[in-house]
């Protein structure tokens, strides 16, 4: 069922529209269910965009061309040539610089009317409520879940809607966290995050380059019908995307009566350490066991091969990321396979692993000692440092 704008119409009284908005806005002010009081309600909105990567590029380049009148942009990031097949806030001249300065360039020439905040810090418990308490909504364009917990637990606290929105691969999700409009929260659906590396990240996994557009646009929606009080917002309803087959399917979410935040007798009631809250610590430690695994830099590891040293090195990424490029003389044994194919490997043998920056291949090395294997070591970087400092023909991915 619709809502009544989030906007008050006593904010509408001091809005003015010069002529060239008029014309800018044209095919707004026709609309019916838009007309001249609901471009007056976005003029006087303001919404906090959290991340201006994938979904944060469509969402802030469209409200900015609907006439949003203020916008934030929180993102401590800069712009990387990996960025640039779907975050379309920049472009190929804006590789290392901020994203929020290429974002801010592009968004004053799509409408130089629209006030635009930047925040170039990373969205956290310190932080949060201050910079979140200006805006009217809340929107979550991240990839991790610090970012999603802590947004959402702002939100709540701040009475404010949370538009949230999810990639990964082929799919996406969307929907309207809103306890202040009678839904649910992010965390009636999710009270606890996996444990760390339980869920890949776009960089581990993918994204499939057009697919942000699709979910960064319907959270722009989402926010315009909020602001202009129009159609049936995504409150209680979960829309997933399946690109590859082009589906749409419709969850029916419902608050969690013990939810930890947005219940009535709720066990959260201010910002936390988030980080902590997700396991990254210890995800952190884990990392930092696997950096104390026996290493060689790639500098060794050209020298051995020069020699002609007897030993293998083992490639453990997957075959994808071989097709990809890959160091010559490795052979190939992805990560996941490597237990069911240890009778390929002699324990006599001295063994190199490989992968892509090292992490992988300290965990095969891991799982090699467990099994009785000695004489082991791990490439210090992987390929990704065997293209920055021995071949820079090698593509980086």
């Amino acid at each position: 069922m619709a809502i009544p704008s989030i906007i008050d119409s006593a904010r509408l009284e001091r809005i003015e529209f010069s002529n060239d908005e008029i014309a800018r806005y044209s095919r707004h002010l026709i609309m019916p269910e838009v007309t001249l009081e609901g471009q007056k309600r976005l003029k006087a909105a303001s919404v906090l965009c959290i991340g201006t990567g994938g979904l944060g590029s469509p969402i802030a380049l469209y409200l900015a061309a609907a006439g949003i009148g203020r916008m934030g942009l929180v993102d401590g990031d800069t712009v990387d040539f990996s960025n640039l097949q779907r975050q379309i806030l920049h472009g190929t001249k804006d590789v290392g610089r901020k994203k929020l300065n290429s974002a801010k360039d592009r968004i004053r020439e799509i409408n130089p009317n629209v006030q635009v905040d930047l925040y170039d810090t990373f969205f956290n418990a310190e932080n949060a409520r201050q910079i979140a308490e200006p805006y009217d909504i809340i929107i979550d364009g991240t990839d991790n879940f610090p970012t999603r917990y802590c947004s959402n637990d702002v939100a709540v606290f701040l009475k404010k809607p949370n538009i949230y929105g999810s990639i990964f691969r082929f799919d996406g999700q969307c929907t309207v966290f809103a306890p202040c409009l009678g839904g649910p929260c992010y965390r009636c659906m999710f009270p606890e995050p996996p444990p760390p590396g339980m869920v890949p990240s776009c960089a581990e996994g993918g994204v499939l380059g057009v697919l942000p557009g699709i979910i960064g646009v319907m959270q722009a929606i989402e926010a315009v019908k909020l602001i202009i009080g129009i159609g049936e917002p995504l409150i209680g309803r979960m829309i997933a995307f399946d690109a590859l087959k082009m589906k749409f399917r419709e969850f029916r979410l419902r608050r969690d009566p013990k939810c930890p935040v947005c219940s009535d007798n709720p066990t959260i009631t201010e910002l936390i350490d988030y980080d902590q809250f997700c396991g990254i610590p210890e995800a952190k430690a884990a990392e930092e066991a696997e950096a104390h695994v026996p290493h060689i830099s790639v500098q060794e590891l050209k020298a051995k091969l020069d020699r002609g040293d007897a030993f293998k090195l083992i490639d453990v990424r997957e075959p994808y990321e071989w097709d990809i490029c890959r160091i010559p003389g490795a052979t190939l044994i992805p990560l996941g396979q490597l237990a069911a194919r240890m009778s390929e490997l002699d324990s006599a043998d001295e063994i190199v692993l490989q992968c892509k920056s090292g992490a992988r291949s300290a965990r095969a090395l891991m799982l090699l000692q467990e099994a009785g294997f000695g004489k082991l070591t791990n490439v210090e970087g992987g390929i990704l440092a065997w293209a920055d400092h021995i071949d820079p023909s090698v593509p980086k991915y």
